[in-house]
């Protein structure tokens, strides 16, 4: 996944779950620090997300956006909405998110997805 391929699927996920503050989580969260990670890093054709206000929402992101969807069809890469305690992260994680902003067309600015590669 490229790290243009990820913004979609975070504006995807904000436009669907009306959320402006999401956690990527897992292998692809290394295109926070390095946009242009080499490809053996970025292999991934999915995004683990985890939702910040309504974390019980990460099954409208696998509907919607999730392996099998149409977004999925059309795309190649799909989203997995996922809970914090899918991964077992270590103390500070979120001490350690990297922001990035991105605007969602016609919608709010603030969307941020903040990564972490714990």
């Amino acid at each position: 996944m490229r790290r243009s391929e990820l913004e979609h699927i975070i504006r995807a996920a904000g436009a669907v779950t009306n959320e402006d503050q999401l956690v990527i989580i897992g292998s692809q969260a290394i295109l926070a620090s390095y946009p242009d990670a080499a490809p053996e890093l970025v292999q991934s054709m999915e995004a683990d997300i985890i939702l910040i206000e309504h974390p019980e929402k990460w099954d409208l992101l696998d509907g919607s956006l999730g392996e099998g969807s149409p977004f999925h069809a059309t795309f190649g890469y799909y989203a997995d909405g996922v809970e914090e305690s899918t991964a077992k992260l270590p103390i500070g994680w979120k001490d350690r998110l990297i922001p990035i902003n991105n605007e969602i067309p016609g919608g709010s600015p603030d969307l941020v997805l903040r990564c972490t590669t714990c």
